[in-house]
């Protein structure tokens, strides 16, 4: 056994995908103790997305939305393919995202899933999945698949496999720590190590 090294400025992670084939028999749904609900954004702004991925997704490092140019961005969370949910308290306030992506036939991918690290641990993360299968398991979708990376939420894989998911592949990424480039701030993720000098403006884009 051996280790392979990474630069400093790269981050590696290890990627498990995981399906389901078949739509889980019926059971009570659980409820939001919190309240919370689903509103369907239809064609977000570029600027009014970004905003809500960086508040669920920052303390897990998620970048890939954030370095998109508008019109890229724009150009798929506006496809007809695609649906976004922001959750949302009572008082409405944007606590979570939750986007399905049907643009391969008969395939729902859980694109993106999450909840602001102070739901951790509340039951409002299986609230959120009852809502997610209701929604992506639909007519015509043979399969649902989501995956999740060993930068998320300790508790991120066994969760989905406690919902039924069923792991089918593993691979490993390594790509450029965002918060060296500015894209988020260097505070952002302190679970995960900085290596490296951020860059002189770091203020999240």
């Amino acid at each position: 056994m051996s280790l392979t090294r990474v630069p400093d400025g790269q981050i590696a992670t290890i990627v498990t995908s995981l399906q389901m084939i078949e739509r889980p028999k019926p059971r009570p749904a659980p409820s939001s103790q919190l309240q919370l609900r689903l509103d369907r954004w239809r064609e977000p702004s570029p600027e009014r997305y970004r905003t809500l991925f960086r508040r669920v997704g920052a303390p897990w490092l998620w970048f890939s939305r954030l370095v998109m140019d508008d019109a890229t961005l724009a150009a798929i969370i506006h496809d007809a393919g695609i649906e976004i949910y922001a959750v949302t308290d009572r008082r409405g306030i944007e606590i979570g995202l939750l986007e399905l992506d049907f643009r391969e036939a008969g395939t729902c991918e859980l694109s993106f899933f999450g909840l602001v690290p102070e739901l951790t641990g509340k039951g409002e993360g299986r609230w959120l999945m009852a809502q997610a299968l209701a929604l992506g398991w639909r007519k015509g979708i043979a399969r649902l698949w989501v995956h999740t990376c060993t930068l998320d939420h300790p508790a991120a894989l066994g969760f989905y496999r406690a919902q039924g998911f069923v792991p089918f592949a593993r691979a490993v990424e390594t790509f450029a720590d965002p918060r060296l480039a500015g894209i988020l701030p260097p505070e952002a993720a302190p679970q995960i190590p900085l290596l490296g000098a951020p860059a002189a403006s770091s203020s999240a884009r």
